[in-house]
């Protein structure tokens, strides 16, 4: 039976260390891996659902400078999540414009000036078709 191992204990003996220095080497890198693994997955499963609306905040200020999409990539780096009812706020009774890029006013169902709607790039033609509703403010406000 053909052999390649060394035929002295001396020699066997120091492969069966390094051998099991190897095996403890690869055993640490198995559990790292596997604790990356799970850690990466648990992160996957509980990372923090999108904001469906930000404002987005003067850096000097930190006043609202314009309404977005939770997905918008133009919100810039300073904003920070809304509700429904506070988005629409801001954009109808606190004036704060929407995003050119993203018209959260039309996902909001918001029609504020028709006439400058009318002139923005991009609008189809049926987003005036909707009646609006008149706010106490003098908005016109798209029922949702």
């Amino acid at each position: 039976m053909p052999d390649d191992l060394p035929p002295d204990l001396e020699r066997l003996t120091t492969l069966r260390v390094w051998t099991a220095m190897c095996l403890e080497r690869i055993d640490r890198r198995i559990a790292y891996v596997q604790k990356r693994q799970a850690e990466e997955e648990h992160g996957r499963r509980n990372r923090p659902q999108p904001a469906d609306w930000v404002v987005e905040l003067s850096r000097a200020t930190g006043e609202p400078l314009q309404v977005h999409d939770g997905e918008c990539g133009m919100k810039g780096k300073r904003h920070r999540a809304v509700s429904r009812d506070e988005a629409r706020q801001l954009l109808t009774v606190d004036t704060v414009p929407a995003c050119p890029f993203c018209h959260p006013d039309t996902q909001l169902r918001i029609i504020g000036d028709l006439a400058a709607r009318r002139d923005r790039p991009g609008r189809a033609s049926n987003d005036r078709a909707i009646p609006p509703v008149i706010l106490p403010t003098g908005q016109l406000v798209m029922t949702a």
